[in-house]
């Protein structure tokens, strides 16, 4: 089966894009861990500006009605400026809440106005959020501190009240757009630097190994595509839960080895704070248990069939 963008969802992707280049989200990145959220809030007022959380709240809210596909494509611009915050936990909370008598917090989070996290079984960014919800919808307290992260941009709390639940799997599908992302980001910076990058008088990206790797993390993220696609366009059937667990395998698998070629590609330069690529890479590895292991998903596929 062939996946298409039309014009619409394609000028949607490339506004978000803009936006997000011209924001620099290295330093949004490194203001966010450190505390500072007053630039990342800045990038989220813009992006709800051009309608990112429109598109996952109902019309009777002041959105633009659900829209899988649409939603799919904005979380991968949003993976790859590697943007923080609680994007994917937002517009869960967005797709969750109609069905558990919490509405009214629909017309904030479409405006950009309010930003959601929720405990699966943490919750990201719960110091920055405004509200902080379980998988029921209902109202949840962050406890103490923030637990210690892989990557310092993803600020994890306890959360009070209630049993974890069942992951949602919308969250599950953005998750993974937003690795899918990630991992394009990572593997085309890593291009760049295997063609400037000298060793034995020639470009390191000459060399037939450092081909085959990069051209074995292209293959993986361009076949975790059509399962992304595919699950959003399933999104409402029964089969939904399962294509989502399984794009999230795929995403997050792909992710996972184009952060490890741009390790290995760039070498130390790739784990130092001053290099951007490092936060990217920080990312990639939080974000594989992120909503769910790639084996918990497995298991979950394994179980649908």
């Amino acid at each position: 089966m062939k996946f298409v963008l039309s014009e619409e969802q394609r000028m949607f992707a490339g506004t978000l894009r803009r936006l997000l280049a011209e924001a620099g989200t290295a330093k949004v990145v490194r203001a966010w861990a450190s505390g500072d959220h007053g630039p990342g809030r800045e990038v989220w007022a813009a992006l709800a500006e051009a309608g990112l959380f429109a598109v996952a709240v109902p019309e009777e809210h002041g959105g633009a009605g659900l829209l899988p596909v649409e939603l799919v494509a904005a979380m991968e611009e949003v993976g790859r400026a590697a943007a923080p915050g609680p994007y994917v936990e937002t517009l869960a909370a967005a797709e969750l809440l109609p069905r558990t008598g919490g509405g009214g917090l629909l017309e904030g989070i479409a405006a950009g106005a309010t930003m959601v996290t929720l405990g699966v079984p943490h919750a990201l960014d719960a110091d920055a959020a405004d509200v902080v919800l379980g998988v029921d919808g209902k109202p949840r307290a962050a406890a103490g501190d923030p637990m210690t992260s892989l990557d310092p941009a993803r600020r994890m709390f306890r959360v009070n009240g209630g049993p974890p639940g069942e992951l949602p799997g919308f969250g599950v599908l953005m998750c993974a757009a937003q690795q899918l992302g990630l991992g394009r980001a990572l593997l085309d910076v890593t291009v760049e630097y295997a063609k400037t990058r000298r060793q034995f008088g020639r470009p390191i990206g000459e060399y037939q190994a450092v081909k085959h790797h990069l051209a074995g993390a292209m293959v993986e993220l361009e076949f975790a595509r059509p399962l992304l696609y595919g699950a959003a366009l399933a999104y409402g059937t029964p089969e939904f839960g399962r294509d989502a667990s399984a794009a999230k395998v795929a995403a997050s698998d792909a992710c996972y080895a184009a952060a490890k070629i741009a390790l290995q590609v760039h070498g130390a330069i790739g784990y130092t704070d001053e290099y951007d690529p490092s936060l990217w890479i920080r990312k990639a590895r939080a974000l594989h248990s992120a909503w769910g292991a790639p084996a918990e998903h497995r298991a979950r596929v394994a179980a649908s069939l």
